[in-house]
């Protein structure tokens, strides 16, 4: 028998996220919203709650014990994500997951030396933010999937070996998610471009202050206006060899150690997906057409029922693929994009039809139906696009 039931301490920290999210995160996020000053760097308002969600377990949830963290596993942080997602999708996903996530992903991939150095600052009582650089101007991430052997397809960000050091060079896109904000980069490029991509490419831990490292101006978004995306410019970036993560030409591997980004990005969209419904629901048992609430409108009902429906479906999806990564890595690797995927789907879907009832009020900026769609779009190309995922299940079939 299947149980979905939660425990007492996961109520206790379900309920513990939802009430952040909704003193802080709510808060916040409709601030920088109604904002219209141009000048406004949404970080400078999202750091202090970005300390307290740290101070509360949210960013090393799912670290061992020993390196400070909560030993949380999955299905715990999609608990977590669901709740910040609801609140606003994109500090859920830019602060919280990607940072959650790759702390655990240095526990995976990173050496001894490289645990103990970069997690020393979890007892300093200062969070540190991590960036992910992947996309370049003119090359997709997606190209990490390219099979063709041809060693002009791929990424042109170089790393040349110098002695004990390596030399990055390169430009990434204007999309990398808390490029200028974060504490902590880290960095494909490729360590020979004679070779295919798949046997060059590695990743390199940058601190932010390392010399010729340099960033653009923000990226303006047609959502996720709290979040900060800018370019990365590397100029004679030079990181010691110990800043390597695993080995040259094998960050491939690495990135597949890692299917909770793509389920704690489909947890928070799922989030999002029950922020519209219950927003939407809320709108048509007040509003009243024809003498009665909209929600006694056969049409209006119909499509509340299936925005409780596909939100539910989207939250089994990423529950089902959480419980495999705590239990079946090698089968979260199939489930994790294929959550991913569904749950923005739903969330696209969910937001759409909000507008919908909302009607006239669904197109005004005092309306959140428009906020939520404009952020549920971003999902689709949030790391790496549908139709790339959906096509790397086909390897799986």
């Amino acid at each position: 028998m299947i149980d979905f039931s939660l425990t007492q301490e996961q109520q206790m920290l379900q309920k513990k996220a939802r009430d952040f999210a909704q003193s802080e995160i709510m808060l916040i996020a409709r601030k920088i919203d109604e904002s219209n000053d141009s000048k406004i760097v949404p970080w400078h308002l999202c750091q202090s709650l970005f300390r307290k969600g740290a101070d509360l377990g949210f960013t090393s949830l799912l670290l061992p014990q020993e390196y400070g963290g909560m030993s949380g596993k999955c299905t715990d942080f999609v608990l977590v994500q669901e709740e910040l997602g609801a609140a606003d999708v994109s500090i859920a996903c830019s602060y919280f997951n990607l940072t959650a996530a790759m702390s655990l992903f240095i526990t995976r991939g990173g050496t001894i030396e490289q645990q103990k150095r970069i997690f020393s600052y979890i007892n300093s009582g200062e969070p540190l933010l991590f960036s992910a650089a992947e996309s370049e101007p003119l090359v997709a991430t997606s190209d990490i999937f390219c099979p063709y052997p041809d060693s002009k397809i791929g990424m042109r960000t170089f790393a040349q070996r110098d002695g004990d050091t390596y030399l990055l060079n390169g430009t990434k896109s204007a999309s990398i998610t808390n490029a200028g904000i974060a504490d902590i980069y880290f960095i494909l490029a490729r360590t020979d471009l004679n070779k295919p991509q798949q046997e060059s490419l590695s990743m390199f831990y940058v601190p932010a202050d390392t010399p010729g490292l340099s960033f653009g101006n923000r990226t303006e978004m047609i959502g996720w206006k709290p979040s900060h995306h800018a370019e990365i410019h590397l100029d004679n970036v030079r990181v010691p060899v110990e800043n390597l993560f695993g080995q040259e030409g094998k960050a491939g591997e690495l990135l597949m150690l890692l299917p909770e980004v793509a389920i704690g990005l489909a947890a928070s969209y799922v989030g999002l997906a029950r922020a519209a419904y219950e927003y939407a629901l809320d709108y048509a048992k007040q509003r009243v057409s024809w003498g009665r609430p909209l929600i006694e409108h056969q049409a209006v009902a119909l499509k509340l029922a299936d925005m409780m429906v596909n939100t539910q479906a989207a939250r089994l999806m990423v529950w089902d693929a959480a419980h495999a990564a705590d239990t079946t890595p090698q089968l979260a690797a199939i489930k994790a994009p294929a959550a991913k995927t569904f749950a923005v789907d739903v969330a696209i879907k969910n937001a759409q039809t909000a507008v919908e009832i909302l009607g006239g009020y669904g197109v005004t900026k005092e309306s959140q139906a428009g906020k939520f769609l404009a952020d549920a779009w971003i999902g689709y190309s949030c790391d790496f696009s549908r139709d790339i995922l959906r096509l790397g299940l086909v390897n799986f079939m």
